[in-house]
């Protein structure tokens, strides 16, 4: 975080904004936290429910192992305190898609304590972890099948999730999605959440307050379930400025919970903010506590991926990339080991332009992810390998993408239908230049006296050829032919 904090200026002088987040992230699992129930998306209403998910009298819980190593390879990648003790405890409150009544979650004693992990958005920052618990989701509510009835669906009730809690580090907008951005990426490394926002498999809870410069911490207001960067920023901005404008006014800010609506931009009033004793917190008397083995712990920290940061730091090492592209290529599990596999054997920079100019611009623009990419990795690496061979120019190389994405095969393949072949004939190509000095000796002889003039007859070739002329054997014609050291 740099050391002078943005600030919003009010009608009154600057404020500074406040910012902690709560990540709701879905463990990957193929059962739910408490009961052998399936978890899946996509699924008929009330289709993945067993009997202890709809809170049927006599029906015990039992945790599933998986998720508590779920949590323990986050803790662990978040590089955060794992704790050998935890337990459960009933956070009581009414809601029709909670069966129970009541939520199990866990409150003073989680299985994660406090952690820290560093943010490289063009500035580097660090956010303190507050702690990681597990609990169990609620089910959903539907209220539009028909407006007289509410229809509850409990597939999703009882699907465990990890609730991250950072400190209150933040001080942008831009800080509190980039942020999101890396805990997403450790946890799709880690294999412990798809992370997708989507399906709401990653969601927030953004905690915002605004202060002048220097004073103590405002009054907060929570909002609920954001699941996009793009929402996450305008929540945060439309918030901020709310509160200015009310205390600027001479009002207070009342903690409250707020919900976002995206399609006006704006946050509106939910509830007020339950404190902990609203909750009626106390010990699941179903569950025993957690007690983890420290040997089981070590055994999941050695069988820890390698994480984004050490990938990136990899990346620039071995590759010889900057540190931009290496973040860019390592921000996302998948599209780095896009990279790697297209890297194989090819010249590591040019396969990097064109992942980042290429693919990934095509893929934010047709809303695709890199699981979805039409152009697999291998065809990559062909194209490259074409531009090494001086089969095609990085000119030719953009065009012969553009068939590629659109379907149309491998590189190799479309060069070849569509005559796309760079020119290398060194006699065909003095013929041309032979020809161009004689009709333009004017420009020829201003080349002579300026040698930056010499893209002149570059562009000449190249316009002759359709862009197809070889420009390093362009250039070292023309520079001969003219005199030009």
């Amino acid at each position: 975080m740099s050391i002078e904090p943005p600030l919003i200026d009010g009608r009154t002088g600057p404020w500074e904004i406040v910012l902690g987040l709560e990540i709701h992230a879905q463990v990957a699992s193929k059962a739910k936290l408490f009961s052998g129930a399936a978890v899946g998306f996509g699924a008929g209403p009330n289709e993945q429910v067993s009997l202890v998910d709809a809170a049927m009298p006599g029906m015990l819980p039992v945790i599933n192992r998986h998720c508590v190593e779920q949590a323990i390879r986050t803790g662990l990648g978040l590089d955060a305190q794992i704790n050998t003790w935890s337990r459960f405890d009933r956070k009581n409150y009414f809601y029709p898609d909670l069966p129970q009544g009541y939520q199990i979650s866990q409150y003073k004693d989680p299985i994660v304590g406090e952690g820290e992990i560093e943010v490289d958005d063009g500035s580097t920052f660090k956010v303190r972890i507050e702690r990681l618990h597990l609990e169990q989701d609620a089910g959903k509510s539907i209220h539009d099948l028909d407006p007289n009835f509410t229809f509850v669906d409990l597939n999703r009730a009882g699907t465990a999730l990890m609730e991250i809690v950072s400190r209150p580090d933040m001080r942008s907008a831009e800080d509190a999605a980039a942020y999101v951005k890396k805990v997403r990426a450790i946890l799709r490394s880690l294999g412990t959440c798809d992370g997708d926002m989507e399906k709401g498999n990653l969601r927030a809870d953004v905690n915002v307050s605004v202060r002048r410069p220097g004073e103590a911490l405002g009054t907060r207001c929570e909002i609920k379930n954001v699941n996009s960067y793009r929402y996450i920023q305008q929540a945060i901005a439309y918030e901020a400025r709310r509160q200015i404008e009310i205390l600027e006014d001479g009002g207070a800010i009342r903690q409250e919970t707020r919900l976002f609506d995206p399609g006006r931009g704006e946050t509106r009033s939910m509830r007020s903010k339950e404190e902990a004793h609203d909750y009626r917190y106390f010990p699941d008397p179903d569950l025993l506590p957690l007690e983890l083995d420290p040997a089981w712990i070590e055994e999941i920290r050695a069988s820890l991926p390698e994480l984004p940061d050490a990938r990136r730091a990899r990346f620039e090492t071995r590759y010889g990339l900057s540190h931009y592209d290496a973040g860019v290529l390592t921000s996302d599990t998948a599209r780095a080991d896009y990279f790697e596999k297209a890297a194989a054997g090819r010249d590591a920079k040019l396969v990097a332009n064109t992942v980042t100019n290429a693919v990934l611009s095509h893929l934010t623009k047709d809303g695709l992810e890199i699981e979805e990419c039409p152009v697999p990795p291998e065809d990559v690496a062909g194209l490259v390998a074409l531009q090494e061979q001086g089969v095609i120019s990085t000119k030719i190389a953009k065009e012969v993408f553009e068939h590629m994405w659109a379907g149309e095969g491998t590189a190799a393949a479309i060069v070849e239908a569509r005559g796309l072949r760079q020119v290398s004939d060194t006699s065909a190509l003095e013929t041309m230049i032979d020809r161009l000095i004689a009709a333009n000796p004017g420009q020829a002889e201003a080349v002579r006296d300026k040698p930056q003039a010499l893209g002149w007859f570059v562009g000449q070739v190249m316009r002759e050829t359709g862009g197809k002329a070889n420009p390093a054997s362009v250039n070292a014609l023309l520079r001969a032919k003219l005199g030009v050291e």
